[in-house]
């Protein structure tokens, strides 16, 4: 035990230690919870070998104490929202616990929607009002949907290998929500891509990190200042971000040329070809039926070919654009847009304006609903002059 004067001398000193600490950031509670526990440690130690300085030691220790505990509960509360065991005891690098907890979020037992949601909370550290929020559904919702993929993956030890194109699948679901809420989830998702290709050296996370700085430098000039959309063609080029052109080209060049091609590089090289032309006139059609030729082959997707047909109409004309689109399922997603713009480049004007008018109804957005309706009525009012 301290002698009498001992004590005294830590009760003197308690408000002047707790008060530094809530000046350095802690809150009070727990700058509170550290002093006390500096002060029994003080009380086991000193007697045997007094500090120099006690309120210097003081300080030290408790600020410590405030320290391991704010990394434990961190910890805890990551261990929680993720799995209820523990990893398997051994040594491990930051970065590849980065990595598992991504595999981790993007299990395949999981629905994508699951899947995006425990990515955004555990790895990006977001709350679970600030997920709700952006894609606009309840708190207590959103907070069921996190509680179900917890327990999903509870099961799932930290270690095991995980699939980086699934965790890229989530990433870019992510990124396609763009802005909603407090939360800019297009910005959030590149924030996640860059600490997964810090943390993986694999040419396909390297692509989609291009894919999504290229698609991200031309947000500005997507939209007017009424929200209403602006075609590639028809957007002011000079709103473009040429600092994240320049980056997303780069981190592309150095991922094609490991000669290790996938489905987001070869996107990101599309993107590429369109920030590269100085004008819409001046795109290079050709090299991008090219790329939709290797994306096929890669992926062999109905979207694709969708978005080939209209590369193919830049390209070889609208008749051969038609063409490309005529052995396409007519309830694919855009299928009835790209082919009113195919038939209005044909100068077909009355069924274009029809198309418009179909497309609009199917529209998935009020956004792209509203541009349709805009080129179905542009059409009419020239047919009828």
């Amino acid at each position: 035990m301290t002698s009498p004067l001992d004590e005294a001398l830590l009760r003197s000193l308690t408000p002047n230690v707790l008060g530094i600490l809530v000046r350095r950031g802690a809150d009070f509670a727990a700058a509170e919870d550290a002093v006390q526990d500096a002060l029994v440690e003080a009380v086991r130690v000193w007697p045997a070998d007094p500090p120099r300085d006690p309120k210097g030691w003081l300080v030290t220790v408790a600020w410590r104490r405030f320290l391991d505990a704010t990394r434990s509960d961190a910890a805890r509360r990551r261990r929680e929202d993720l799995l209820d065991e523990e990893p398997p005891p051994g040594p491990a690098q930051a970065a590849d616990d980065t990595l598992q907890l991504y595999f981790l979020c993007a299990h395949p037992s999981l629905t994508p929607s699951s899947a995006v949601a425990l990515t955004l909370r555990a790895v990006g550290g977001l709350t679970t009002r600030q997920i709700a929020q952006a894609y606009l559904v309840p708190e207590t919702t959103m907070a069921q949907r996190i509680s179900r993929a917890k327990r999903t993956v509870s099961g799932v030890r930290l270690g095991r290998p995980g699939d980086v194109a699934t965790v890229l699948r989530v990433l870019y679901l992510v990124f396609n929500e763009g802005y909603s809420g407090d939360v800019d989830l297009a910005a959030e998702a590149i924030r996640l891509t860059r600490q997964l290709a810090a943390a993986i050296d694999h040419p396909e996370v390297a692509g989609l990190l291009a894919l999504m700085l290229l698609h991200h430098a031309r947000r500005a000039g997507r939209t007017k200042p009424d929200g209403s959309l602006v075609p590639l063609a028809e957007q002011d080029r000079g709103l473009w971000d040429t600092a994240s052109i320049a980056e997303g080209v780069e981190i592309l060049q150095a991922a094609l040329a490991r000669d290790r091609l996938g489905e987001f590089q070869a996107q990101a090289a599309i993107a590429a070809l369109h920030a590269d032309a100085p004008t819409a006139d001046e795109t290079d059609w050709v090299q991008i039926v090219e790329w939709y030729d290797e994306l096929i082959r890669l992926t062999d997707s109905p979207v694709v070919r969708l978005n080939r047909a209209v590369a193919v109409g830049e390209a070889d004309g609208p008749r051969a654009g038609l063409a490309a689109l005529a052995g396409l399922d007519d309830s694919l997603p855009r299928h009835t847009a790209v082919a009113a713009h195919l038939h209005e480049r044909d100068g077909d004007l009355a069924t274009a304006a029809r198309l418009y008018v179909e497309a609009a109804d199917r529209a998935l957005n009020l956004a792209e609903r509203a541009h349709l309706t805009r080129q179905a009525a542009r059409l009419n009012a020239v047919l009828r002059r």
